[in-house]
Formats: structure tokens, sequence, C-alpha cells
């Protein structure tokens, strides 16, 4: 029987709270599908971690997520806890530029249970996939931004040719699993600025060159702020789209705001070798220690771990245990039983963790 090493970061604010749930949950799937094993190391990290240790990403840490099989992260950061430069602790994106963390993908689904945000459309239209370049674009001038002499201030950024084709080759990758799962074609769009920017236009020109090698797959392109419009008033028009960093950070959020909240959110940041798994919201620090925040996007993401894990170790328990708890929270919420203060009910954090762990153990 295979263990996998899991590599824990619960980080500030509520990500300890969430990450516990997590947690929960993952031993409760892989108890219920059997085969496999789950190893867990916490690591420290994070904002509270730079006070305690004046490192937020200490060497042991990064030593432990190079050896792991597999990393859940909670929420990193805290607004009070910055730089000199006034720029806050973001451990979770140095991550990416350290382990090579190139394709963020953030599902964005709507759930049967939750109260619908867009009166005028059908939630259940919902659903699709941003996939973000996370280690270049705007985000490549991190910590190398220039501000001179209190008047200007200048970032860069950054477009490559690898960048752009490891990226977007994902993106169609994910399309066309999207299709086998679904019964119907995919496709990828590019969302960029290309009539004003040139590293852009030079983006997209590389979308298209990695589209042709996806003759299955439909392609097409949005600029981003015609997107963004889009995504509000029709979203059913969009299977997969892939951005730039910074536009797909921006997008990453927008999505969850048509589906309930950031707390439904799940990510997970892919690179050839390694990947981290963690919701898309922050650490909330106003409602930690409350009991309140809502652990479904932490549990949503160590589903897709388990799932990331499957397919790249032709493991089929991992990957069928990373299904039982996506069916869980399916139908919890489905049958209303998921539901915290941020969808208008009344359940815990640790509540919502319970319910979800017992549904899967009552139906292994």
């Amino acid at each position: 029987m295979r263990t996998y090493q899991i590599a824990v970061l619960p980080g500030d604010g509520i990500g300890p709270e969430v990450i516990a749930e997590g947690l929960r949950v993952l031993e409760a799937a892989a108890r219920a599908e059997g085969g496999f094993g789950l190893k867990t190391d916490t690591l420290a990290a994070g904002a509270q971690e730079y006070l305690w240790s004046g490192k937020p990403l200490p060497d042991r840490t990064l030593d432990g997520c190079r050896a792991a099989d597999a990393i859940l992260l909670g929420a990193m950061g805290l607004p009070d806890v910055r730089w000199p430069d006034g720029t806050e602790m973001v451990p979770q994106i140095e991550l990416r530029f350290v382990l090579d963390l190139y394709a963020g993908i953030r599902p964005i689904r709507w759930y049967p249970g939750v109260p619908a945000v867009l009166a005028q459309k059908q939630p259940e239209q919902v659903d699709f996939v941003v996939v973000r370049e996370s280690t270049e674009g705007m985000f490549a001038s991190l910590g190398g931004g220039v501000v001179l002499r209190d008047e200007v201030a200048t970032d860069q950024q950054v477009i490559t040719r690898k960048g752009t084709e490891r990226v977007c080759r994902a993106a169609f990758g994910w399309a066309r699993r999207r299709a086998q799962e679904r019964g119907r074609a995919g496709r990828v769009t590019c969302v960029d600025k290309a009539n004003v920017f040139r590293s852009m236009a030079f983006f997209r020109k590389v979308f298209y060159e990695v589209a042709a090698e996806f003759p299955d797959v439909a392609a097409d392109h949005e600029y981003v702020d015609a997107c963004a419009m889009k995504l509000v008033r029709q979203p059913e028009r969009f299977d997969v789209l892939v951005a730039e960093n910074l536009f797909g950070d921006i997008l990453s959020d927008l999505g969850p705001g048509l589906i309930g909240g950031l707390g439904l959110a799940p990510s997970a940041d892919i690179g050839d070798a390694a990947a981290v798994f963690q919701p898309t919201h922050g650490t909330a620090p106003d409602i930690a220690g409350q009991g309140i925040a809502n652990p479904l996007a932490t549990i949503l993401s160590a589903a897709m771990m388990l799932e990331w894990l499957g397919d790249r170790h032709a493991d089929a328990r991992v990957a069928g245990a990373g299904r039982r708890i996506h069916h869980a929270v399916e139908q919890g919420l489905a049958a209303g039983g998921l539901r915290g203060p941020d969808l208008g009910g009344e359940f815990t954090t640790e509540q919502i963790g319970a319910r979800v762990a017992g549904a899967i153990a009552g139906g292994a």
C-alpha cells in the first residue's frame, strides 16, 4: 500500500481552522476508499511565523515542501504584517516561484442548494475554470519594483514564450479533460489586453500557436475588461479561460462572486514536479477564532489534491477518494446541510467538516 507524504501549511488567520477540517475529511476519504495511506507533516509559514522567527517561509518548510508528494496550504498573510516597502508577506506566492508552479487552476462551479447570486441567470450554467499563469506577468516584479525619489513607482511585466506555451497547454489539457467528462466539446478562451500591450499581443499569438496542437478543442479570445462583464452576464459561454498572472488573479475572485463566495472556491498551483492546493480565499483575520469560516473551499482543494495524485501516480483509489469528497460536498449542499453564515446558514466550521466526513464514512 502506498503512503503519500502531504506537507501541510496551515498559515494565518482562519487558515488553521479550515485546514483542520480539510484534514478531517481527507482522513475519512482515505479510510473509506482504502488501498493507500496519507502521512502529513505540519510546517510553519506565514506572517505569524515571520513575527516569531523572522522568516515567513523558513528553510525547513521549503525542504518539507520539496520532499512531499503534494502540499495542502491554508491562507497566509496578515494586513498589519508587512515588509518595509509596504507589501504584505506572501510566502504562498514565493512557493510558486521556488517550485515553478506555473499553472494556477481555479474551478468555478455553482452547487445546488447554494442561494443563486444572479437572479436573472440559471445558476447551474456557471461552470468554468480559470487557468492563471503563476510565475510571470506582473507578479514577476515581486520584490523587484522601483520607487524613485518618492515620485515615480514602476513594476515590470514579463511574458515569455516558454511560460505562455506551458500554461496554455495546461489550459487546453483541462478543457480536453472537461470535455471528456461532460460529453461535449471543450473551449479555451485567451483573456488578455492585446489591443494595448505588446506583451499581451505576444501572449495571444503564442496561445493560438498552442491551440493548433489541440484541434479537438475550440479556441477564442476576449479582452479582460469585456470578459469580466460577460462572466457576470453570460457565464455559460465560458469553459476554460487562460490568462496572465494579474488578470487571472482578478478573474479568480470575480468567479466565486458568481457562485456564493470565496468559501466555495478551491484552487491548485501545479508545476511539472510539484503542486500546492489551497482555498482561493485569504486569511480573514476579522473572523479568525470564531468558528464561522467556511471550510468547503479547503475541503474541495483537498479533493483536487487527491485527484491530482491519482492522475500523477495512476492510482485509482486515491483519485476515487477525491471524487468521494466532491460527491459528499455536492450532496450536502443540495440537502442544505453545509451552509455556514456566509451562505445564510448557521453551521460552524467544525460542524461542516464533521458533516462532510460523516457523509463519506456513511457512504463507504
